[in-house]
């Protein structure tokens, strides 16, 4: 969460990205990193529970704080004098990249487990 933070409200206006052309790629961004936040922390979570074999448990509350946290930082783009704005399509962004983390998670299950 100290990396998604940190990218998420450093300036990158100055790095030369010619020849690097994606369309919407900050959304694609938000969405990955959203993501992995919650597939990682489900299954970081669910090591350290005393019930390993539970993670469907951990899964919603996950995705909830990485839904607020992402909201929170777009916020502090908002308020603070990063070079950053905060936008809407980036809370979607990250709200999608968690809730289907959260999804695939439950699908599949803790790699650890197989599937239970």
């Amino acid at each position: 969460m100290v990396f998604i933070t940190l990218l998420s409200l450093f300036s990158f206006s100055g790095i030369d990205t010619e020849g690097w052309e994606l369309p919407h790629e900050d959304k694609l961004v938000h969405f990955v990193f959203y993501f992995f936040a919650v597939v990682l922390g489900v299954l970081c979570l669910t090591e350290r529970s005393r019930e390993r074999r539970n993670s469907k448990g951990l899964i919603v509350p996950v995705i909830v704080f990485s839904i607020i946290y992402g909201i929170v930082v777009e916020g502090l783009q908002w308020i603070m004098p990063f070079g950053r704005e905060a936008d809407f399509w980036d809370i979607l962004a990250n709200s999608l990249g968690a809730i289907l983390g959260g999804l695939l998670i439950e699908k599949y299950g803790s790699l650890n487990t197989g599937g239970n």
